[in-house]
């Protein structure tokens, strides 16, 4: 829930003129989310939105470059990664990733800042990453979902 709403916020933010938490979570509201000022607060912080100055002269939040390439890329969030995975498995309540040799470490880091549903900890070795989830069903959904997101 927490990704989609970010997902959903990035979104927003790029599509409309929000200036203020309140406008933020108004939005979120007309998009069918059931949000508190606190829920708001905690993903401007953790999406790092900034407030810039909007061709009409009054502020608004953006996303840094970094989070607005991303949120371009399959869905929001993990076009960046996409050239380090070379496949994705699981079995019971744990996802595989294959990685390049040298880059499931920095694949990780990615994956554990993005702070995923349902996901109990991560560890990579050199080219391999684990990731361990609450249930076989996370796991199945999550090795479905970076599948059809970032391996091309």
């Amino acid at each position: 829930m927490k990704n989609q709403r970010q997902n959903l916020i990035m979104q927003i933010v790029k599509d409309e003129n929000i200036g203020t938490q309140e406008e933020l979570r108004e939005a979120l509201k007309r998009h069918g989310m059931k949000v508190t000022q606190a829920t708001v607060s905690r993903d401007i912080k953790e999406l790092s939105l900034v407030k810039t100055i909007g061709s009409d002269g009054n502020y608004k939040y953006s996303l840094p470059a970094l989070k607005k390439d991303i949120a371009e890329q399959n869905n929001g969030i993990f076009g960046i990664i996409s050239d380090a995975v070379v496949s994705v498995d699981h079995a019971l309540n744990t996802v595989v990733v294959k990685c390049h040799t040298g880059m499931a470490q920095a694949v990780c880091a990615k994956l554990d800042k993005l702070g995923l549903d349902n996901v109990v900890g991560t560890l990579a070795g050199d080219d391999t990453i684990f990731i361990l989830m609450r249930t076989e069903k996370d796991a199945s959904h999550m090795a479905e979902e970076l599948r059809s997101s970032i391996i091309s």
